[in-house]
């Protein structure tokens, strides 16, 4: 049982909810809890898509810097690479995950953000990466997944500086994806996770294996691993649904089965 975030199944979307008033910042116990519900939501199969949110107020003002600020080297560099599994825990799942964002999303919020597949945010939302303010640099994927999305001119300017923008510019740098009015985030990013409910679970997993792996390597590897994983797709049920159904329906009219 988690005390800090929640897993809730309805229809299909799994809501991972981080709930640790007054900000969700991340403990130890939070990061870790967080983490056992990106992998619950993996293995359910009930589970189709994935949506984070942190509340109508803030998503996540980063880890909790008080249970941090007395650490020496000794004892950070033993847990620094499990910090950084667990802020990119949604990463890891080979499902469609979205970030629903209102107010605060900042350090190791913002990097949960950036593990997700795509992020919506309030018009309230403020994101960045403010650790060089405390003396550091983020440590639980900032300037990897950051870089990948925006460049690294952007993301150093906004690591360097630490700081936080608006959801506007957000939008116009293309570190989120889609601005709504607050009160309508989580709604909007339901939405998008709901169109994969009764898509085809293993083609989905497929492609965002092939492009997530693909950024790591270079083009012929990448290559190399799109041409096999589209290769196994020919193993699956849905594959076959989809295809008989495109000659006998035309597109777009398939009832899969996930399998």
């Amino acid at each position: 049982m988690t005390e800090f975030v929640k897993l809730d199944v309805d229809g299909g979307v799994g809501t991972i909810r981080l709930d640790r008033p007054p900000m969700n910042a991340f403990n130890r116990q939070v990061q870790e809890e967080l983490k056992a519900c990106a992998e619950e939501a993996t293995r359910r199969e009930d589970v189709r898509a994935v949506v984070v949110y942190g509340g109508e107020k803030v998503f996540a003002a980063g880890a909790d810097i008080k249970e941090m600020a007395n650490l020496s080297y000794a004892e950070m560099a033993p847990i620094a690479r499990r910090l950084s599994a667990c802020f990119g825990a949604l990463s890891e799942v080979p499902k469609p995950t979205v970030a629903a964002i209102t107010g605060y999303a900042l350090g190791g919020g913002m990097e949960v953000a950036l593990g997700c597949d795509r992020r919506v945010c309030g018009d309230n939302a403020k994101l960045g990466q403010p650790e060089i303010l405390l003396g550091i640099i983020p440590g639980g994927g900032g300037t990897q997944r950051m870089s990948r999305l925006i460049g690294p001119s952007r993301t150093k300017d906004l690591i360097f500086t630490g700081r936080m923008v608006g959801a506007q510019e957000a939008l116009e740098i293309g570190l989120v994806d889609e601005v709504v009015p607050a009160d309508e985030v989580y709604a909007a990013a339901r939405r998008w996770a709901e169109q994969f409910v009764k898509g085809p679970a293993v083609a989905l997993a497929a492609a965002k294996k092939a492009i997530d792996g693909g950024l790591e390597v270079d083009l012929r590897t990448g290559l190399d691993i799109e041409a096999d994983l589209f290769a196994a797709l020919f193993a699956t049920e849905d594959r076959r649904i989809g295809m008989q159904s495109f000659i006998e329906n035309g597109p777009g009219k398939a009832t899969f089965t996930g399998r």
